[in-house]
């Protein structure tokens, strides 16, 4: 008798005919260029240079400021017009009474109503200083007259502008340590509200929005900052 030939199983026909599926080549993620930070070279200090003015026009003059109308020139070479409002300067005293705690110190605050901001806000105490007036001496009779406080030590804090886009203003902030009562003698236009206030009350307000007071805001965490790097060491 003839041998009988098995037939092949079909699932193992079906898997040799089976073609293989190719499989999809999955898309490269598109590198994204990272942007180098430039950390060996310092920042550049303030710039000397200065714009030629070529023409300037007062405009308006009051009793605080007056504004300005000027052509100009700047150390870039293009040429402009600008409006700027000129003014004095002003000192702000960040008066500290850390006679009981150094670590949380009292400082001397203000309110009153701001017209410009319509509202009452939350201040350092601070003025405008008379043209060719010392910066220390004027802070020394701001103080005095706002607060009727002395203080038998002052240190410059920080200089900065407010609104450099179109205020010449700049403002000088002073650390008054040493506080002495007095009275105080504020102008006749001047409705003052005084408060000592504990410096961790005051950045519990500025962290609820409560301080809006651009120079209060600087000067006292300037301070804040500064006295918790040395209460570390």
């Amino acid at each position: 008798m003839p041998k009988q030939v098995k037939a092949p199983k079909v699932a193992d026909a079906k898997k040799k005919a089976a073609p293989k599926k190719a499989q999809a080549a999955k898309p490269k993620a598109a590198k994204v260029a990272k942007p180098k930070a430039k950390t060996k070279k310092a920042l550049p200090a303030a710039s000397a240079e200065r714009a030629q003015v070529v023409s300037s026009e007062v405009v308006f003059e009051g009793k605080l400021f007056r504004v300005l109308h000027d052509k100009i020139i700047e150390p870039g070479g293009r040429e402009n017009e600008r409006d700027v409002v000129r003014h004095n300067g002003s000192v702000v005293i960040l008066a500290v009474d850390n006679s009981k705690n150094k670590h949380d110190p009292y400082i001397v605050m203000e309110r009153q109503y701001r017209h410009a901001a319509n509202q009452y806000l939350w201040e350092l105490p601070a003025g405008k200083l008379d043209a060719g007036e010392d910066a220390v001496a004027g802070a020394k009779r701001e103080l005095s007259e706002e607060t009727g406080y002395i203080a038998k030590k002052w240190k410059p804090l920080v200089e900065y502008f407010p609104s450099p886009g179109f205020v010449g203003e700049s403002m000088k902030v002073f650390l008054a340590e040493g506080l002495m009562a007095g009275e105080a003698h504020p102008e006749a236009d001047e409705e003052i509200e005084l408060r000592l206030v504990k410096l961790s009350e005051i950045l519990k307000m500025i962290d609820k929005g409560l301080i809006m007071d651009g120079k209060t805001l600087s000067g006292v965490l300037l301070y804040a900052r500064n006295t918790k790097g040395k209460h570390k060491k």
